[in-house]
């Protein structure tokens, strides 16, 4: 195995940010890393509900990340309406980016490295396999995964094909 993989499987086995302290009124709280997205849609206007930027990680080049603008550990967490526009400004970036190859990936929180809610943005892997999951016609009709279970989207003609089968699916999605 090589280090590298080493490392990523690691993180993945680590990442749990079901226990997180953040709290954007005592900005103590966010200067761990795992709070670090917190702090980075702290320092967008708050006009903007959904904070876009370049994924950090260096091995992952063409990712971008979707994060609520108010803090949110989960998408249960969110209103319907805010799940709503969220999905929607996440899937006009994701065309933006990648026209109809797009797809956007939520690991469950025992996945995750950041206690903030995030969509990873980025090119579907062509060994990615997009069958199965279910077919929504409108965003308001993209269901809640279950707590140990993230959710990926894709494209699927004018529709949404949505998998809420695995629990980092961001590994679907190309570095």
């Amino acid at each position: 195995m090589s280090l590298v993989l080493a490392h990523l499987l690691l993180l993945l086995f680590l990442a749990d940010v079901r226990g997180c302290v953040c709290d954007p009124a005592r900005p103590e709280t966010l200067q761990g890393r795992e709070c670090s997205l917190t702090l980075a849609a702290e320092k967008e206007p708050s006009d903007a509900p959904v904070v876009f930027i370049p994924d950090a990680n260096p091995t992952k080049p063409n990712r971008w990340l979707a994060i609520p603008h108010a803090l949110r550990h989960n998408l249960a967490d969110m209103t319907a309406p805010e799940r709503a526009a969220y999905w929607t400004r996440s899937i006009e970036k994701a065309k933006a980016l990648w026209n109809d190859q797009w797809a956007i990936a939520i690991n469950s929180e025992e996945r995750r490295s950041q206690c903030q809610l995030h969509a990873h943005i980025g090119k579907l892997l062509e060994t990615a396999n997009g069958s199965g999951g279910v077919v929504v016609a409108k965003v308001e009709d993209i269901p809640l995964p279950e707590k140990s279970l993230g959710i990926w989207i894709q494209p699927e003609g004018n529709q949404l094909r949505v998998h809420l089968d695995q629990a980092a699916p961001e590994t679907l999605l190309m570095r």
